[in-house]
C-alpha cells in the first residue's frame, strides 16, 4: 500500500496581512504517512486521545552509515513539534519524509516555513 500523503501548509512571511490557518490530518496507522521534504518543514503532532500513543519519524543512512529513527510516546492531549530542517539522514529515496503513528487519534500538521 502507498503511504498517505500530508500536504504542507505554507506559513505566511513576516510582512503578510493574513495568518495561515492550521489544518490537522489524522494519522494513517495502516498505510503510514509522508510529505515532500524540502528542509523548511515543521512537523506538529497532537494526540487527541485519552491515552498515550507512539509516533515514529523514519530516518535513512547518512553518508557515514548512521541512522536514527525517532520513536516517542505522546501523552494524552499533548502536542509535540519537530523541525525537519536537515534533510540529510531524513529524506527518503523518493524525496519524502516518512512518519507514522499507532492510532488515528494522533494528528499531524506540516508547516512549510518560507525561505
Amino acid at each position: 500500500m502507498a503511504r498517505t500523503s500530508l500536504t504542507p501548509i505554507s506559513v505566511m512571511g513576516p510582512y503578510a496581512s493574513d495568518l495561515a490557518s492550521i489544518t490537522w490530518t489524522a494519522a494513517d496507522p495502516t498505510n503510514k504517512n509522508q510529505f515532500v521534504l524540502t528542509g523548511r518543514e515543521l512537523i506538529l503532532i497532537r494526540n487527541n486521545d485519552a491515552s498515550a500513543h507512539n509516533v515514529t519519524l523514519s530516518s535513512v543512512s547518512d553518508p557515514y552509515g548512521r541512522t536514527g529513527d525517532i520513536t516517542k510516546s505522546i501523552p494524552a492531549g499533548a502536542y509535540r513539534a519537530f523541525w525537519a530542517g536537515a534533510v540529510l539522514g531524513w529524506i527518503q529515496s523518493d524525496g519524502k519524509f516518512y512518519l507514522e503513528a499507532d492510532d488515528a487519534n494522533v494528528e499531524f500538521a506540516i508547516l512549510k516555513i518560507p525561505g
